[in-house]
């Protein structure tokens, strides 16, 4: 599964705001609850983040294996 965690300390660290997001480059509210809530995200809504975030994918998103380990 994938897992938006990195999403919010990169935003932390870049001073970006979700509401920033939302008023200055027009990322929606279902976008990001979305995000919050580790659903599915377009690619598209991906590649806006790093170009907004100025990263890398890796930098916003992580996958996490769901499975528990025996």
């Amino acid at each position: 599964m994938i897992v938006f965690d990195r999403l919010w300390e990169t935003m932390k660290q870049q001073g970006i705001s979700q509401y920033k997001l939302i008023k200055d480059y027009g990322i929606s509210t279902g976008q990001l609850d979305r995000l919050r809530k580790n659903g599915n995200v377009s690619t598209f809504t991906l590649s806006q983040l790093c170009k907004i975030l100025d990263c890398r994918l890796e930098d916003i998103a992580e996958y996490v294996d769901p499975t528990p380990e025996a």
